[in-house]
């Protein structure tokens, strides 16, 4: 009994041996153990977009690591980005919390990040036109595509633009600023000059100036481009955007500086010609009846307030410059009318031929891109000088006149023509349109039926007299509605259509006449 107790003593000592050995190991090699009370959530599992990533003692402390682990993922690139955070915190409680090495939890986290990382975003400048936005990386792209604008036209390069903050505006926006070396130059002679010399001797300065001005002859102009500037106003903007936005330089220099075909609307004043609307536009006639249905040819009628539709290529940045040029031409003096009050305006004769005379000129020209929008002559000399043209004309407002019929499609116009019909006239004396026989045929305008029967060549036909020495003629009409010497108001039905006399088909033949001479009616229809 005495041998086990003394066994059993050195068993128990032996034990308590292993069990402090174990403590020690424990400590050094094992997990930390914290003993915790129960307050509720004490330990919390990292689970950053799906992804666990360690566990932690608290919810600061998964912030903190989750704002280094922001950190350092935004710290390896230059770029601003964006990237996808969901972080999920799963609380348990625990009496013994086993915690994961923070330095392990934050690699974690800047992995998950790393792979979650949205497309960067770099500084970038937004340059606006009108509608038009491009977005440029840089701003010296920005002023390499302003210069190109210029440069179109500024053949001596003599002008820069740069961009400048607009005092006026928020700070991250820019304004575009043209300058010359001899501005800067100016601007600095300029204050020397008012530092140096008094108000009076400023004063003399000027007038000085003044006077040698009005003296120049013609070598002593510095002829060349003196301003220019933008049509439009160009906002540029700092800004942040994804690469993916980011405009190609080419394509932002072809959307803002080269032509484009912008379809536009002109509307017709009082005066008009389709001939006149070519060249005020500078597009081809055929091009425009080409774009309008309702023209059929040079000759179809427009009115006052139609709207036609014009293609006018241009660019979306205009750029407005002015140069002081000299040159030589023929030149023509302005009409001279005289007024006849016995005539229609639609009257007239030339009572003299103009002479063109030939001058000297300095001229401030003003463009819009390559088109002449203003002329000012500084000086001018004349070498040979011009005749003016003399015109008498009508200043009576002749009686309005309306097509004669509702549709129809012109078939021969005023004027000469080639015919195959037998014993036609090559000169034609109206204007005719093809319409089926039977067609109602109205009176142009109001007036007195001085004829209305068979008339040879003509077939039936109708007369109407009107004032001041007009008359409307209707011929081969299939029947007559009117009597000679009837009043008949303008829109009245005086006839049918038809293909009687000399004619080659179904149709109305329609003439206007002043004091027995056949004029145009293209010239005279509403």
């Amino acid at each position: 009994m005495k041998l086990f107790t003394k066994y059993y003593k050195r068993l128990r000592i032996s034990y308590i041996k292993v069990i402090i050995l174990a403590a020690i190991v424990s400590a050094f090699f094992l997990p930390y153990y914290i003993e915790v009370e129960s307050t509720g959530d004490n330990t919390y599992m990292v689970i950053l977009n799906g992804v666990e990533c360690g566990t932690v003692a608290n919810e600061e402390e998964a912030e903190k690591c989750l704002r280094e682990a922001r950190k350092i993922v935004a710290l390896q690139s230059e770029e601003l980005t964006f990237m996808e955070i969901d972080m999920e915190l799963r609380g348990s409680e625990v009496m013994f919390g086993i915690l994961d090495d923070r330095g392990d939890v934050l690699n974690n986290m800047t992995k998950v990040l790393r792979g979650s990382v949205e497309e960067s975003v770099q500084s970038s400048y937004l340059v606006k036109v009108n509608d038009i936005t491009v977005c440029l990386e840089s701003k010296t792209q920005v002023e390499r595509l302003l210069n190109e604008a210029i440069d179109q036209y500024d053949n001596e390069n003599k002008f820069n633009v740069s961009l400048a903050y607009d005092p006026n505006r928020e700070l991250n926006v820019l304004a575009a600023q043209i300058s010359t070396t001899e501005e800067l130059i100016a601007e600095n002679k300029a204050d020397d000059f008012a530092m140096n010399v008094g108000a009076g001797e400023q004063l003399d300065v000027i007038l000085d100036e003044s006077s040698l001005t009005e003296k120049k002859d013609f070598e002593d102009y510095d002829l060349g481009i003196k301003e220019i500037g933008f049509v439009e106003d160009v906002e540029v903007v700092e800004a942040y955007i994804p690469k993916s936005e980011l405009t190609d330089y080419e394509t932002a220099l072809n959307l803002l500086t080269k032509e484009q075909e912008i379809q536009q609307i002109y509307t017709v004043v009082s005066g008009d010609t389709l001939i006149e609307i070519s060249n005020t536009v500078g597009l081809p006639l055929d091009e425009i009846i080409a774009l309008n249905d309702s023209l059929e040819s040079e000759k179809s009628i427009i009115r006052v307030g139609q709207e036609l539709i014009i293609t006018v290529p241009e660019p979306e940045l205009n750029v407005e410059w002015q140069e002081e040029t000299y040159y030589e031409e023929s030149y023509e003096e302005d009409i001279i009318y005289v007024d006849n009050d016995k005539w229609y305006t639609t009257q007239s004769e030339v009572l003299r031929e103009p002479v063109a005379g030939y001058r000297k000129v300095v001229a401030n020209v003003t463009y819009i891109n390559d088109t002449v929008v203003e002329r000012e002559i500084i000086k001018e000399e004349i070498v040979v000088e011009a005749v003016a043209k003399i015109v008498e004309r009508g200043t009576i407002t002749p009686p309005t006149f309306i097509k004669p019929l509702s549709g129809g499609r012109i078939t021969s116009y005023f004027g000469k023509r080639n015919i195959s019909l037998k014993g036609a006239s090559t000169n034609h004396k109206g204007m005719d349109w093809g319409t089926p026989t039977g067609t109602s045929i109205y009176a142009s305008s109001g007036g007195t039926v001085t004829t209305a029967g068979w008339l040879s060549g003509y077939g039936y036909c109708v007369y109407i007299k009107h004032a001041n020495g007009v008359e409307t003629r209707y011929a081969h009409l299939s029947k007559v509605l009117v009597s000679r010497g009837q009043w008949v108001e303008q829109g009245q039905k005086i006839a049918l259509s038809g293909n009687t006399g000399r004619s080659s088909g179904p149709h109305l033949h329609f003439e206007i006449r002043v004091n027995g001479k056949a004029v145009d009616p293209l010239d005279y229809l509403d």
